[in-house]
């Protein structure tokens, strides 16, 4: 058996090929303020209404700082720039659409025909083979809401839950929630049609499961042959490792390939203050340590059923990615399995793509685009993360500065 490369997470060399020394001291700038909690503060709360407002002072402000480190533009034709540039290095790119909280059907609609022009578009691209959708993109939070409170109350599994839901609904709802799947589908379709993986992405505690049901039906759809739908699980939850086995007990059953994009999780403060305010357990782990732990068992669960799962390790800890690594290794399966997948965000974890991308595996990066006014919320969390995940922060700026030390050598 062929030696596999030799994978360092502290090789800056190879981490920041990509950028030059300008964009390199830009992002040490950029870091550098995200390290200061009141600054951060400040910035998430007027920002956004200051974007709404259409204040360019402000807009031009987000577009040379922020915008620019973490998403690749606000057209297709942008973020092909940003994808061309990835792909000399190995890397792929995952599309994302920046469309958040925009109620009403002719938004719902726009969205739809958004994802599918992003998936027509991914399909002539050799560097594309997937894009993230969210069904809050498309579905009313309050039916979404309300259709979760009704599959809690069912008994049975969640697909009998939710079909039973789905029939409880008054007239004028199941015909929402019929063109909520219609759209689904549509989507779906497309992808399946196009060759493009469609990453679903994972929402609030209290509208996961419906988005779950509708996506383990689109996977017995379109996954048949081969993985085109994947479900994304937060494994800061302490329920979501027996849920991964369990959508995998389905996927065995109706014979499909289990779509499986593992991450930690983006809504951790507000999931526990929801808890507290309405006084229900928290669904999020007690500590990091159990979010680690699940995150790396359903690492360990993915590979060992590696041949009925095509698995994403979405995550930014160097750990997890590493144990991926290793356990193919240990198993003989080359590192560019065609079922396993690497990810990080456009703009964080540089040391772990560009890395991974060296030693052969398949590797991308998740690349959001759209109007700065459309992608606001999406750049509030980066910021709130950067600053709130110890760490982190220190972790780009710590590498940033090696590697500018190293090419000042």
């Amino acid at each position: 058996m062929e030696a596999q490369p030799v994978i360092n997470f502290d090789n800056t060399e190879h981490a920041f090929a990509y950028k030059s020394n300008k964009e390199l001291k830009q992002a040490r700038l950029l870091f550098s303020l995200m390290g200061k909690n009141w600054l951060v503060k400040m910035g998430t709360v007027m920002a956004p209404p200051a974007v709404k407002w259409n204040l360019p002072f402000v807009k031009s402000l987000i577009r040379s700082t922020i915008f620019r480190q973490f998403v690749g533009g606000e057209t297709l034709e942008q973020n092909a720039e940003v994808a061309d540039k990835l792909e000399k290095y190995g890397v792929k790119v995952i599309l994302d659409y920046g469309v958040e909280g925009k109620e009403g059907e002719e938004n719902f609609d726009h969205a739809c025909e958004e994802f599918i022009r992003v998936i027509n578009y991914s399909s002539t691209q050799p560097n594309i083979p997937f894009m993230s959708i969210k069904v809050t993109g498309f579905a009313r939070f309050a039916l979404l809401e309300k259709m979760d409170a009704m599959i809690h109350q069912n008994k049975g599994s969640l697909m009998k839950r939710y079909l039973k839901a789905v029939d409880d609904l008054d007239a004028n709802e199941r015909e929402e929630w019929h063109r909520v799947r219609t759209r689904m589908l549509r989507i779906c379709e497309t992808a399946a049609k196009g060759n493009v993986g469609v990453f679903v992405d994972a929402e609030e505690t209290w509208i996961q499961d419906p988005v779950d049901a509708l996506t383990i039906l689109m996977m017995d759809t379109y996954n048949k042959e081969k993985c085109i739908v994947y479900n994304t699980t937060q494994h800061y939850r302490h329920d979501r490792l027996q849920f991964l086995k369990d959508s995998f007990d389905a996927a065995v059953e109706r014979k499909f390939i289990l779509g499986a994009k593992l991450v930690r999780g983006a809504y951790m403060e507000k999931e526990r203050k929801r808890a507290a305010e309405m006084n229900y357990p928290s669904p999020i782990q007690p500590n990091k340590e159990g979010s680690d732990k699940d995150f790396d068992d359903a690492v360990r669960f993915c590979i060992d059923n590696i041949d009925k799962v095509s698995l994403v390790v979405a995550s930014h800890n160097e750990q997890s990615n590493m144990l991926a690594v290793k356990l193919l290794e240990k198993k003989g399966l080359p590192l560019k399995h065609p079922h396993v997948h690497w990810s990080q965000l456009y703009g964080m974890s540089d040391n772990i793509t560009f890395n991974l991308a060296k030693a052969g595996c398949s590797v991308s990066k998740y690349l959001p685009f759209g109007p700065i006014k459309d992608v606001i919320p999406y750049l509030m969390r980066r910021a709130q993360e950067n600053s709130s995940i110890g760490g982190q922060t220190g972790r780009e700026l710590g590498l940033i500065e090696k590697e500018m030390k190293r090419r000042a050598l």
